[in-house]
């Protein structure tokens, strides 16, 4: 009879926990069709992007992914199939999901393309620039390792001065700096060397690495470090309406005056911030400029070189929304649509190697 108690609690405690998970959690669940056919694509890949939440249809075609509570893209693929990217959220799950694949046109046998314009000798003339703007020139950077530079195809167009690169196969990346291993699926990455904007399409999957304890503890203070001031971070802030207390400063310019716009009372009105009935942030800054000030972390040393009239008591970046239509803010930082907001300083200066998946969180601070 004694033992009684102990056992209710332990049982009490195990329902709150279970239900306290599944409130920060949800899933997605639906089956992969061949859109010409209608039969289930048996054993499709499920990945959610810049995740490393993944999972595989079964043998008829249904699948069932688990998400932390926020948005997410999922991307579907089946071998000789073209991809479908699926935007998701909490009220995806309400509903079955049913994707389509559609199968690949085949080249027609004894068709042979002869005209190839991608550079012999890219990876020769412009291997080093690519790996700048793409892993960027970070700390983290510097132990990145990309396995398998030879599937990149460069590209350049004199009429516009700008460089192309593609990738056959995704890009292999290893960031001993994080613990990750990244596939990334690169549609194409781009600069222009007259206005050296760079930019690039595609999609990271995470894979956690395996290491020591120590390789582990070590990784685990990276990745803290990586999150904080970081695009990741500025977003989940913005989202809880805690930018004061995160200790980000924001202020907003009109380039068509080319000064600093007036100041504003209430950062928030500026953004034109309001919470739709899904929960979803929706912002729509009265100027297409901003700039935020991050003064809890100092730039790192090699920003410094790079950039040393930069404040060097903390991190300043520069975010350019390219569109009037509203950007959309979820709860785990993702936002939407990501082509509309350009990153400059600080921020334009940390690149794949500071990436972190969506479903990362960091250690509590007790």
């Amino acid at each position: 009879m004694k033992r009684t108690p102990l056992f209710l609690s332990l049982v009490l405690f195990s329902v709150l926990s279970a239900l306290a998970q599944e409130k920060s959690s949800y899933y997605i669940k639906g089956q992969v069709l061949d859109n010409t056919t209608g039969q289930p694509l048996a054993y499709a890949s499920v990945v959610a992007q810049n995740t490393t939440i993944g999972t595989l249809s079964d043998s008829i075609g249904n699948f069932s992914i688990r998400l932390p509570e926020g948005g997410y893209t999922l991307t579907i693929t089946y071998a000789g199939y073209v991809s479908e990217d699926v935007r998701v959220s909490r009220q995806s799950a309400e509903e079955e999901l049913f994707v389509a694949l559609s199968p690949e046109v085949q080249q027609l046998e004894g068709v042979e393309i002869v005209l190839d314009l991608a550079l012999k000798d890219g990876w020769e003339r412009y291997g080093d620039f690519f790996l700048e703007n793409f892993l960027g020139r970070t700390e983290n950077a510097l132990t990145c390792i990309i396995r398998n530079p030879g599937d990149l195809r460069f590209f350049f167009y004199e009429n516009r001065n700008t460089l192309k690169v593609t990738s056959k196969e995704p890009l292999v990346v290893e960031n001993f700096a994080l613990g990750y291993t990244l596939k990334f699926s690169i549609d194409s990455f781009t600069n222009n060397f007259d206005t050296r904007i760079s930019t690039f399409a595609g999609y990271p999957v995470f894979e956690e690495m395996q290491g020591t304890k120590a390789q582990r503890r070590l990784w685990d203070k990276n990745r803290k470090n990586t999150y904080y001031g970081s695009l990741l971070h500025f977003m989940r802030t913005l989202y809880d309406r805690k930018l004061e207390e995160e200790e980000y400063e924001l202020n907003f310019f009109d380039p068509k005056n080319n000064k600093e716009a007036a100041e504003v009372a209430n950062v928030y009105k500026a953004l034109n911030f309001e919470m739709d009935t899904l929960g979803v942030v929706l912002i729509r800054p009265e100027y297409p400029v901003m700039s935020i000030a991050y003064k809890k972390e100092k730039p790192e040393s090699n920003y410094l070189k790079i950039d040393p009239r930069t404040n060097k008591n903390f991190q300043v970046s520069t975010l350019l929304f390219n569109s009037s239509e509203p950007i959309s803010v979820e709860e785990n930082g993702y936002y939407y649509e990501q082509r509309e907001i350009v990153t400059n300083g600080y921020l334009g200066y940390k690149k794949i190697a500071d990436l972190l998946p969506y479903d990362y969180r960091p250690p509590s601070v007790d």
